[in-house]
């Protein structure tokens, strides 16, 4: 076999390779805009500004577990510069892209033992799956 079918073979192989990874991690904040889009196998992570010494939590409302898989429980961080008890901090959830689909990510921030009582917060991203 000539060595250029060879190295066309080759390159088709390394093209093939590289359009199935997925692309990059997509990072949300409470000023993202919305709606996102996301390609099946594609992660996200959503960052929100949270301070459970209140009592108040940010709560899944609504996973979009039809389009979005979670990665795993909030994770809650405390800026280390702060060095004050009851210091608002972040409140991180990492999910991914799991079907083609559209779907809504909500989450309300309130006292989970209060749920009659209205959110002080809510947010609310389309998400759209390809």
């Amino acid at each position: 076999m000539p060595y250029y079918r060879v190295l066309f073979l080759l390159g088709l192989a390394l093209l093939g390779a590289c359009a199935q990874q997925p692309q990059r991690n997509v990072e949300l904040d409470a000023e993202s805009e919305c709606p996102q889009r996301l390609q099946v196998g594609q992660g996200m992570t959503l960052s929100l500004p949270s301070n459970p010494s209140t009592g108040y939590r940010w709560l899944v409302q609504n996973p979009a577990s039809n389009i979005l898989r979670s990665l795993g429980p909030e994770v809650y961080s405390a800026p280390e510069e702060a060095g004050i008890v009851g210091s608002a901090g972040i409140s991180t959830w990492r999910f991914e892209a799991k079907a083609a689909g559209e779907g809504h990510l909500v989450l309300v921030y309130q006292q989970p033992w209060a749920p009659e009582v209205r959110p002080v917060q809510t947010f609310d991203c389309a998400v759209r799956v390809k």
